[in-house]
């Protein structure tokens, strides 16, 4: 208890220390600390190498650390900004975000209609969920447990301070989201890594990987439309492109859903292999190799 206690206080200390730097010296500083992380290669670092190496099999060596060296970046340029956007302006949000297919979203949830958005780790999903909040439609999100307790509590509120509804991610979940679908909610869930009993198989770049069914089973329950989004860093901000993933209408639901999970990994692939550096997976994706199942 004393050790979580002393993880939580020390999080929130830094959190307040970055939101109180000058904005130029608090992201030179995260970017010091990511090269930092990428020469001790530690674990992480090369659970991304690894990762990373078969997003861009053809890349050379030196091609390889350079784009290290870009996904390092751009991983601790996601955590700055998470530090740092609680003082962001809603102005400030919709000026730095540029998007292709908005309509996919826009339109449907101007309609009363709910739609589930399916994303992987990539860019910073929070700024994405910030846009989308400031335009006044409410947000569903589940999310994982943290520990400590306090450092979870932290994030809740940081996401409901952006305006999003986050459910704790267990089996009452889906049900919470199923009327959420219905009541008309943009439903945001990252959804490109489910190492458990549950997940659904596909292969993702030529190798056999595990995605959640959730968004896939909320479009198929609910008849709601659902979208897979990718988002990048700019120079200013982020870039967002949204494609739309057809609902098959014939087999068994559970075949209905292996065919949407795997459509939406194409789709996820196809966003990360065009901007590979943004994609933020510094664990297990694939489960091939000395891959463990998870029970739960």
């Amino acid at each position: 208890m004393n050790f979580d206690f002393a993880v939580a206080g020390g999080y929130f200390a830094g959190w307040r220390l970055v939101r109180a730097l000058p904005e130029k010296f608090a992201y030179k500083a995260f970017e010091a600390i990511g090269k930092y992380a990428l020469s001790r290669n530690g674990a992480r670092v090369k659970r991304l190498r690894s990762n990373l190496s078969r997003v861009c099999p053809t890349k050379s060596s030196s091609e390889m650390d350079e784009l290290m060296r870009k996904a390092m970046s751009s991983y601790m340029r996601y955590w700055c900004d998470t530090f740092r956007s609680p003082d962001w302006s809603r102005e400030r949000i919709a000026a730095t975000v540029t998007v292709d297919g908005e309509d996919l979203l826009t339109a449907p949830m101007k309609n009363g209609t709910g739609v589930v958005v399916a994303l992987p780790h990539a860019g910073n999903w929070d700024h994405a969920g910030s846009y989308f909040c400031g335009m006044g439609f409410p947000l569903v999100t589940v999310a994982e447990r943290l520990k400590p307790e306090a450092l979870f509590n932290k994030f809740l509120e940081y996401r409901q301070n952006i305006g999003m509804e986050v459910l704790a991610l267990d089996s009452r979940s889906i049900v919470t989201l199923m009327q959420r679908a219905r009541e008309g909610r943009l439903i945001a869930l990252v959804a490109d890594r489910d190492l458990s009993k549950s997940g659904v198989d596909v292969s993702f770049f030529c190798h056999p990987a595990r995605m959640p069914a959730g968004p896939a089973l909320l479009a198929i329950r609910t008849g709601i439309p659902l979208i897979t989004a990718y988002v990048s860093y700019t120079t200013a901000g982020i870039h967002i492109v949204f494609n739309s993933v057809e609902i098959p209408t014939h087999g068994s639901e559970e075949e209905r859903v292996s065919q949407v999970v795997q459509r939406c990994a194409d789709l996820f692939a196809e966003g990360i292999a065009s901007s590979p550096q943004d994609w933020h997976m510094l664990q297990r994706i694939w489960t091939d190799g000395d891959f463990q199942e998870r029970s739960a």
